[in-house]
């Protein structure tokens, strides 16, 4: 029996701002900017080829106009026992509670999802949460990343412009114990995020390498007080991040056995606020079938 890993990545053919949900969507002003299209197509083109050259499977979203947002399927929800290899039917596939922006998406991810075998479930829908950019493995535990809910306006601001966006974070950290339960014996590690512009948890952590037990952190996106406690649970395991993707990080990542590969999704990155974890949902591995 052999198996081969599979992802979800959703269609970019209508990727635009449409909510402005997070302060990579706007500009200083406010207003919404405005996405490359053409050159967004070929990034994630350019990233799904990338995957598949690796043996992984792409199981593709289809667009529609009214969700930009399917093009970041790390917020589809979240898969129990990801990295086993089990069949589908002996896991689980919670969907998530998105921002009122983003509720339609669901829909979308559970016509994608019901052919592949997975039970699909759901959480109380008085309860935000994103999916596995908030909740996710990290060597030996399950990071869960939250910070304020708030509803997003515009609120007065001394400074130029004379207003300010307010943003909140995406997942509810009353969730905890539920997903705890999801996910025992193994421990839940609850991290809380302080900046905005990192109002996910994958884009201030990543872990990598065999059985995840690398983590790639920008430390000044965590509450401070929860630095100490992931600093004490992975040790030399974590990297630190300063800044983009630079040799120095390639190096450090190489000195762990890992072979870094670099795709660049810039257009999503700078007009949606998502890089390459965010545009991939991870649905682990599943039994080829002969002659695949």
């Amino acid at each position: 029996m052999s198996w081969r890993r599979r992802v979800l990545m959703g269609d970019p053919a209508h990727f635009s701002v449409k909510g402005g949900a997070n302060p990579h969507t706007r500009t200083r002003w406010g207003t919404r900017r405005r996405v490359d299209r053409t050159r967004a197509i070929e990034q994630w083109d350019a990233l799904k080829r990338t995957l598949e050259d690796l043996g992984i499977e792409v199981l593709v979203v289809p667009p529609d106009p009214a969700q930009p947002g399917l093009v970041y399927p790390a917020n589809a929800g979240f898969l129990t026992d990801v990295d086993a290899e089990r069949p589908p039917a002996e896991k689980r596939f919670t969907l998530s509670n998105l921002l009122p922006t983003r509720a339609g998406e669901k829909a979308h991810y559970r016509r994608v999802l019901e052919p592949t075998g997975l039970p699909l479930a759901e959480f109380d829908p008085r309860y935000r949460f994103e999916g596995e950019a908030d909740f996710f493995p990290a060597g030996d535990v399950h990071l869960f990343t939250s910070g304020r809910l708030e509803r997003q306006r515009f609120v007065p601001h001394l400074g130029f412009p004379p207003w300010k966006r307010v943003y909140g974070f995406r997942s509810d950290a009353r969730l905890e114990p539920e997903l705890a339960a999801l996910v025992a014996p193994r421990p839940v590690l609850r991290i809380g995020l302080v900046l905005e512009a990192h109002y996910h948890g994958d884009t201030a952590l990543c872990a990598f390498g065999p059985h995840r037990q690398h983590l790639l952190v920008y430390r000044d996106a965590l509450a401070p007080d929860d630095w100490p406690v992931l600093s004490a649970r992975f040790g030399d395991a974590v990297i630190e991040l300063s800044g983009g993707v630079s040799d120095r990080l390639l190096d450090q990542i190489r000195e762990r056995g890992v072979t870094p590969i670099v795709v660049d999704v810039s257009e999503f990155l700078k007009k949606g606020g998502g890089s390459v974890k965010c545009m991939i949902g991870d649905l682990g591995p599943v039994e080829e079938s002969p002659g695949s």
